[in-house]
């Protein structure tokens, strides 16, 4: 066989592998007052109802919204299929989809000449993906399989936005949380200024200024509960890369309890 052809056979059978792997997450949705929040679960091996289990909750980027409860995997799914992680840790998984007429947090945002700019505003109503996702884990969390004390939420660029977002509507839910090149007012800060928090950013990011995370970093500081700040210098607005490749990531995450 031709070296291309051993090449092609070998790439066909990495992209199956992937796409086995993302199958371990089981597609589900939550339905109310005629709205649909789409989203993957991914329970443990030996997964057991009578037992009770950590949770983390991981909201994707805006390149991943949409309505066909798949592309949210693209950017975070793999992280926590890591066969390591997943014989050391019994933890259920969940990415929920925003759909393409929402946005995981209330900010304003206008586009001058391709640049987009970002006002995130103190308070206000959540919009309507951030609702469902509030009203899905206020019943979802109830579920007695589910370790109240060991509640998590991370996400990326508008879910890095996101967990900002769901951690001053739900400040007493979540143990310990993680948000990438995202942002935030910082007066909101203070509304989960207890909660372990950890801020990833890439020095060069030109879509997502890192002074917004930076901002939350030090309104956190002067509110006396400083949270982790890391800042990649040479990286852009990929800087999740870096981030899911920090091998303390999850278990500082998981070591957390309420």
């Amino acid at each position: 066989m031709k070296r291309t052809s051993i090449f092609l056979v070998l790439f066909f059978l990495s992209i199956t592998a992937f796409a086995q792997d993302l199958s371990l997450y089981k597609k589900d949705e939550f339905v109310t007052n005629g709205d649909t929040l789409k989203y993957r679960i991914l329970y443990p091996e030996n997964f057991d109802a009578s037992k009770q289990y950590p949770v983390i909750l991981f909201l994707h980027g805006r390149g991943e919204s949409g309505n066909d409860n798949q592309k949210q995997l693209a950017n975070g799914g793999k992280l926590f299929l890591n066969e390591n992680f997943r014989n050391s840790n019994e933890v259920i998984t969940i990415f929920p989809q925003c759909s393409q007429d929402s946005y995981w947090a209330n900010v304003e945002i206008e586009t001058v000449s391709n640049k987009r700019f970002f006002t995130f505003v103190k308070g206000g109503k959540p919009t309507k993906a951030m609702d469902l996702l509030v009203q899905f884990t206020d019943q979802f969390f109830k579920n007695t399989f589910v370790d109240p004390n060991r509640i998590y939420v991370g996400g990326l660029s508008m879910g890095g936005m996101g967990t900002f977002e769901i951690l001053r509507r739900k400040p007493k839910t979540f143990a310990a949380a993680f948000a990438i090149c995202g942002g935030d007012n910082p007066a909101n800060t203070k509304k989960y200024k207890h909660v372990p928090l950890w801020i990833f950013h890439g020095g060069l990011d030109d879509v997502v200024t890192p002074q917004f995370s930076y901002g939350i970093y030090r309104e956190r500081k002067k509110l006396g509960n400083e949270a982790k700040f890391t800042l990649y210098l040479k990286a852009n607005h990929n800087s999740w890369d870096s981030a899911f490749a920090e091998p303390e990531l999850l278990p500082w995450l998981l070591s957390n309890k309420k």
